[in-house]
């Protein structure tokens, strides 16, 4: 079977400085289907850095980066640009919505920015599916002031789910959160892989990490598979 995201060798190093660091070393990463991986380190690991790659924000160096078969390793702009609005979704941990909208336009935004034109019915049909997916559909009419930090979060997890990704990635996306709530944010992001959708999370938080289907350590730029006992 295909692998959903196949990275091999992907290096990247940090220039401009009077000593080049190697900020990623021959990373090697394979993700399925419907498979969520945890990465965990220390702030400067390289995380950050790995999670831009892998949504095309960034360009390797070295090494080759296959989704669902295709070689997307060495992409121009456009071409990446449009794959990251067809196929990726984003949560990052602060949310990014505009604070004049309501729940359900902020996710709509996504549609508009990614999906080219849809019919107002079905793009308030997928809006309001894509709430429903994370469990806040009855605050479809609220603004950001009116919704707490977890709702919040789940707004803009609906918003990366609503183009209907092939991938999710998201960068400590609880970082802002309290425990209870954080686990409810997890929750929305493993049910999308429950859909077909393969998940990456970069997190600080071992607990978290815990529940995903692997756990994997970046030290120094080297992605390790955890071992547990």
């Amino acid at each position: 079977m295909t692998a959903l995201i196949e990275l091999t060798g992907i290096t990247k190093v940090l220039k401009g400085q009077q000593q080049p660091r190697t900020i990623l070393d021959g990373v090697d990463l394979t993700v399925q289907a419907g498979e969520s991986v945890a990465i965990v380190g220390r702030s400067g690991s390289g995380k950050s850095t790995l999670l831009s790659v892998l949504g095309l924000f960034d360009r390797a160096d070295e090494g080759s980066y296959l989704l669902a078969g295709q070689d997307i390793s060495r992409l121009p702009e456009r071409r990446a640009a449009k794959l990251r609005s067809s196929h990726f979704g984003f949560v990052f941990q602060r949310f990014f919505l505009l604070k004049h909208l309501t729940a359900a336009q902020n996710v709509s935004m996504a549609l508009v920015n990614g999906q080219g034109w849809l019919p107002r019915r079905e793009r308030r049909a997928r809006v309001l599916q894509a709430l429903e997916q994370v469990g806040i559909a009855h605050l479809a009419k609220n603004r950001p002031a009116r919704m707490s930090g977890g709702e919040q979060q789940r707004v803009a997890i609906a918003r990366a789910l609503v183009r209907d990704p092939m991938v999710l990635l998201a960068d400590e996306p609880t970082g802002a959160l309290d425990t209870e709530t954080g686990t409810a944010v997890i929750d929305a992001l493993l049910a999308a892989t429950e859909r077909g959708c393969g998940l990456v999370l970069v997190t600080h938080d071992r607990d978290h990490a815990a529940r995903m289907g692997r756990t994997l350590d970046l030290v120094d730029g080297v992605l390790t598979q955890r071992v547990t006992a």
